[in-house]
């Protein structure tokens, strides 16, 4: 059995471009796992080893690899830092004890910085800071630690100083040896040597060396006393200290270097062996019910506890479907029967194996604190929980944005439709921001995404991967309608035929909600004139109509309904009655409401070089784009904006063409926001144009 305290389970994350893949891959070499490096501007990195990740040079699911270093099993996952694949980062997170949040050093903190930031956040995970690139133009270590404080809200706990800074970084003091370790050109990251600071850092790393004990030892009085006394404590205590502030999130290590050039790398995954948590040092996932409430248990990191495990990720590849699979407790054999909590339904273990980003190592058996990937797992979806049949549970399961556009495709050949059949469900499967929905109308079928690019990569995975031909149509954009005033009304069902009739009569009031509220319930009938039986009859009533608002046919959102009054009949009166009751009622009333389109709006981010400012603001100003903000950096501006998302198709090529193809941005999605009257119209008309088209058909 593995000692579990010799366990790191760690994520590395950050913006597109922080150098995120390539840390990957140097601590694959470093470990010894890979013996020639690939490089991400190539093609040829161990984890992105999708064509797609190859060709465009970015992360597009998160690939799982493991390694050793001074004894220590690392299990790593490098995520993409794509907005469109936040979905990767979060169930990444999710299974992490511990992460690396990579910065690049001119770039410093940038908008996908900032999601994956919370994200770990929420997931209360351990970190440690690298800041990346310091060998680029532009780069400055101790710029980028003030923006981390401003922009993150975190505390980084600044572990070494860089020697030199540009074309002239050559190594790195760490502060707490007061050693200076300088690498030479050859790229090695072997080749380096331990030498004194350098005498003109000397003041400096005092400083420095100060403010991390005085933040380190702030974690134990006895130490803290002893500190303001004059004695400096064992190196040992300051490293435990460390450690418990880098648990409690209170500070974060801070480390930096090239990693491209191999400079400061080793520092970097001692620090993950010395101050990011074990898998027992971690908060142990919470139980819950069948309604996914807490219910008080916690499934405890121990291999004597029975076995629990949480499926985060499915992925297809030329073996069959793997289910990647973080074990929280317990041990996991070949042959052994497992219970899938979700579907009440047990699996039978037939092969196990340890991934090397897209190659694998077969197991027999694996243990808490493992993350494994189980080959032809049926019925298993990401989030389901996979225990004991003996000792059923739930783990906190994950819960995943809503897509916020669409594409209509459609095979161009009889052959290709059920090719895409079959494909579309392994995607969906694998990837739960992406959803796939049939026309009824039309027969079309709906693939909808988190961004452009997402659907862009989708399409294209179905075309080569899957060999599927497809007529893409233009990107639809997930509308939402809502009312404006509030409005009281009445409501009677009657229908009578021979025998027993139905009848139903409700008063309501109906208003807007809060934002992101969605719809709200309640009753403040007084008597019995409605009995509470009917009370669910009525709520699934008026629900069931949120489905399509009466302007084009959008869900419904931030409805508040209250029923305060009503009328039954001792015979005729049944909970289908009511029920058809709710469903006239928000009919009549919807429309009197001050019915409302509402269109999503994308926090935009956009970097542009200073002399395109004006440029890209008038343009996102005609985008009918509010800017926030604007914070000038070394190497260009960020320019924050609001935007509606159907302003924003195509914006790349154009920021492109404004900037001389040096701009980039990020969006995310924000609120969902009333629309301007005269774009109201038009999505409305296109709408019934397309209903009326459907209806030809």
């Amino acid at each position: 059995m593995t000692d579990l305290s010799l366990y790191r389970n760690i994520g590395i994350f950050a913006h597109v471009d922080a150098g995120k893949t390539t840390t990957t891959e140097r601590i694959l070499k470093l470990t010894g796992e890979i013996h020639k490096i690939g490089e991400v501007h190539e093609g040829e990195s161990t984890t992105d080893f999708m064509e797609q990740e190859a060709e465009r040079g970015i992360t597009i699911q998160s690939a799982a690899v493991s390694c050793f270093w001074k004894d220590h099993r690392f299990n790593v996952i490098d995520t993409p830092g794509h907005v469109d694949f936040t979905v990767e980062v979060y169930r990444s997170l999710k299974v992490l004890d511990g992460g690396i949040g990579v910065f690049c050093g001119s770039g410093g903190v940038e908008p996908q910085s900032e999601t994956n930031w919370r994200y770990a956040n929420e997931s209360e995970v351990a970190r440690i800071i690298f800041i990346n690139k310091l060998d680029r133009m532009g780069a400055e270590f101790l710029r980028v630690t003030e923006q981390v404080k401003k922009v993150l809200g975190a505390n980084p706990l600044i572990m070494v100083l860089p020697i030199g800074i540009e074309d002239d970084f050559v190594g790195v003091v760490d502060l707490l040896s007061r050693k200076a370790f300088v690498w030479d050109d050859s790229g090695e990251p072997e080749n380096y040597d331990i030498v004194e600071i350098p005498a003109d850092m000397v003041d400096e790393v005092e400083m420095y060396r100060e403010q991390l004990i005085e933040m380190a030892v702030e974690q134990d009085d006895d130490l803290m006393e002893m500190y303001l006394e004059g004695k400096e404590p064992a190196m040992d205590d300051i490293k435990r200290c460390i450690r418990t502030g880098t648990r409690k999130l209170d500070f974060f290590p801070t480390y930096c270097g090239s990693a491209f050039k191999n400079k400061g790398m080793q520092l970097l995954l001692d620090a993950v062996v010395d101050y990011l948590p074990n898998p027992t040092e971690v908060d142990p996932q919470p139980l819950t019910d069948e309604d996914g409430e807490p219910n008080g248990e916690h499934a405890l990191v121990s291999i004597d506890e029975p076995f629990r495990a949480l499926a985060f990720k499915i992925m297809d590849d030329r073996f069959g479907a793997l289910t990647f699979v973080r074990i929280y407790s317990g041990k996991l054999n070949k042959g052994d029967t497992i219970l899938n909590s979700y579907t009440g339904k047990t699996e039978r273990v037939g092969r196990m194996c340890e991934m090397q980003a897209d190659e694998r190592k077969e197991l027999n058996s694996a243990q808490a604190g493992d993350i494994i990937a189980i080959v032809g797992m049926k019925n298993v979806q990401t989030g389901h929980t996979l225990c004991d049949p003996k000792h059923e549970c739930t783990l906190e399961p994950m819960i995943f944005p809503e897509p916020v556009i669409s594409i209509a495709v459609s095979p161009k050949d009889k052959g290709s439709t059920e090719k895409m059949g079959v494909a579309i469900g392994k995607m969906v499967q694998e990837d739960p921001s992406f959803r796939v929905e049939t026309d009824e109308d039309s027969g079309e079928t709906i693939l909808k995404g988190m961004g452009e690019l997402h659907l862009d990569i989708k399409v294209d995975i179905l075309k080569r991967t899957y060999g599927v031909e497809l007529e893409v149509g233009a990107p639809q954009v997930a509308y939402r309608e809502t009312i404006t005033q509030e409005i009281e009304d009445s409501y009677t069902h009657k229908k009578q035929s021979g025998g027993s009739g139905q009848f139903g009569k409700i008063d309501y009031t109906m208003k807007p909600g809060e934002p992101n509220s969605g719809f709200t319930f309640t009753t403040s009938v007084v008597g019995g004139n409605v009995p509470k039986e009917f009370f669910p009859a009525i709520e699934k009533g008026f629900k069931f109509m949120m489905a399509a608002g009466p302007l084009a046919g959008f869900p419904v959102l931030d409805v508040e309904i209250d029923l305060n009054d009503g009328g039954f009949h001792a015979v005729d009166s049944s909970a289908v009655a009511f029920e058809i009751a709710a469903k006239g009622a928000f009919r009549q009333t919807m429309p009197k409401a001050g019915a409302q389109l509402l269109e999503p709006i994308m926090a935009v981010d956009v970097f542009t070089p200073e002399d395109h400012v004006g440029d890209v603001i008038g343009d996102l100003n005609r985008r009918r784009g509010m800017i926030s903000g604007q914070e000038a950096g070394v190497t260009g501006v960020r320019i924050k904006a609001d935007v509606p998302l159907s302003e924003m198709f195509g914006y790349i090529g154009s920021l492109r063409t404004m900037t001389s193809g040096r701009g980039q941005f990020s969006m995310l999605f924000a609120h969902y926001s009333a629309c301007p009257n005269n774009v109201a119209d038009d999505v409305i008309a296109k709408e019934k144009e397309r209903a009326a088209a459907k209806k030809k058909k």
